[in-house]
């Protein structure tokens, strides 16, 4: 069975790989579609942190992970026909916008499986950004009022 996921993987964290895992725990083959920076501005305001070629490198190397793909367009059917998805496994986020729908209709004509899961509380890339971004305004503050 190919168990399918995508996602940005954007400073690629614990939650990251507690999904990944998971998500070979469903099936033999762990393929993951990768957000392009093009994608991701289409609905969030930044650009990832860590370029498209360097993402795909680090889950390539992941042991969970088979099949690494990027994806340039905001929709998901074509990776699942790409790999021949039976689970697509999704995040907790997961709406019901033009692009969700099509794909849950695709998987549903096909007898295929979508799951939805949680994410990992423990962190997210947001977390570490807004954490990363406090530290370093702590160190100016520092530096220009105690030095």
């Amino acid at each position: 069975m190919v168990v399918y996921t995508v996602g940005t993987f954007d400073l690629l964290h614990v939650g990251h790989l507690a999904l990944l895992e998971y998500c070979k725990t469903l099936g033999d083959v762990v393929a993951v579609g990768v957000a392009s920076d093009r994608v991701v501005n289409s609905y969030k305001p930044n650009t990832p942190v860590i370029p498209l070629d360097q993402r795909l490198e680090m889950l390539k190397a992941l042991r969970c992970v088979d099949i690494v793909q990027p994806y340039h367009e905001l929709e998901y059917v074509s990776g699942c026909k790409a790999v021949e998805a039976d689970i697509f496994v999704v995040g907790e986020d997961w709406g019901k916008k033009r692009h969700n729908l099509e794909v849950e209709a695709y998987l549903k004509s096909q007898g295929k499986q979508i799951i939805q899961v949680l994410y990992n509380p423990r962190t997210s890339s947001s977390r570490i950004k807004k954490h990363t971004i406090a530290q370093t305004d702590n160190s100016r503050y520092i530096e220009q009022h105690v030095a």
